[in-house]
């Protein structure tokens, strides 16, 4: 086993070597530019990861690492012209940097290349990577539905919010893993434990991103701190919030939601003193630690060497701690 700095590497430097810019360049300058601007690599990485787990050379599954990061990409490239968001990872986005239409049609191809990927396998390989690929796809799709129809609604429950964000995200950790797996050809009963403890790991992840949109560090954290805020998202954090404030102080948090104030500094530190005050914030940080550790569980029952399992705890370990 590497480590995940190795594996890292490696794909960093495989991706560069397969995606680059040709005619016509307002086509692939935008796909270079966003699967350049760095981020965590976590998706590919455990790709690679869960195939050397299962036996593999993790070098046959860096097609279906590629894919997975360059289908996350294209999510990436529409989710942020959906929010109008400015930033990705320190960054002007692809729609600020070019336009919205560049972004569409670049995001569209993104998502064709990551099939394409899939034709470098063969048999009963390509057949169930295609088969999870588009299933998981199709679930980020829902997933990022749930989160506009949320937009619009007074409703939303937190069972629906943890919903929204294991389609969104969770299910494309999960399937990260499950592909290494499947290039293994490892047993059907791991391919779907490995998938289970990436999924729970995926909520954890989205979680502490929730979290940190709220309480980073804007030097670190690469988004606008306090985006949700200011789009008046109904995060975990809100709706704990909710739940668990006095009513009074539910009243003065939805008022905040209800508002769009050209500074929204105030707003913001506003609503992350309720979201402190009410407890929610401690909760998140519980919820968080408790779907890591649900995760941990499920790593336990996998039939592979116990040293073969303390990078992905140790991953999980990491993925609490962050502060990016």
């Amino acid at each position: 086993m590497h480590s995940v700095d190795r594996y890292r590497e490696e794909f960093v430097a495989y991706l560069s070597q397969k995606v680059e810019t040709k005619e016509p360049e307002n086509l692939y300058d935008p796909m270079v530019y966003i699967l350049g601007l760095g981020g965590k690599r976590v998706r590919p990485v455990l790709v690679l990861m869960a195939a050397e787990i299962f036996g593999a050379d993790y070098r046959k599954a860096l097609d279906a690492a590629l894919a997975i990061e360059i289908f996350h990409n294209f999510s990436l490239i529409h989710d942020d012209i959906m929010d109008d968001a400015p930033l990705r990872r320190g960054k002007k986005t692809v729609h600020e940097k070019w336009d919205i239409n560049t972004g569409i049609l670049s995001g569209d191809a993104m998502l064709i290349k990551a099939y394409q990927l899939f034709e470098n396998y063969e048999g009963d390989t390509f057949r169930e990577l295609a088969r999870l690929f588009s299933k998981t796809a199709i679930e980020v799709c829902e997933g990022q539905q749930y989160d506009m129809d949320f937009e619009t609604r007074e409703d939303v429950t937190i069972p629906e919010y943890l919903r929204m964000i294991e389609y969104k995200t969770a299910v494309l950790v999960g399937a990260s893993l499950r592909m290494g797996a499947i290039v293994a050809n490892t047993s059907e009963e791991n391919k779907e434990k490995i998938f289970e403890f990436g999924r729970l790991l995926g909520i954890a992840f989205q979680l502490q991103d929730d979290y940190l949109d709220a309480f980073g560090d804007p030097e670190s954290f690469g988004k606008q701190v306090g985006g949700d805020i200011i789009e008046n998202k109904k995060t975990f954090l809100y709706l704990t919030s909710l739940n668990a404030a006095a009513e009074n102080v539910a009243v003065q948090l939805e008022h905040l939601y209800s508002i769009n104030p050209l500074d929204a500094t105030a707003k913001i530190e506003a609503v992350k003193n309720l979201f402190e005050s009410s407890g929610a914030a401690e909760l998140t940080r519980n919820e968080i630690e408790k779907y890591t550790n649900r995760a941990f569980g499920v790593l336990e029952e996998l039939d592979v060497e116990e040293s073969q399992k303390s990078l992905l705890r140790s991953f999980g370990h990491n993925l609490m701690e962050r502060q990016v």
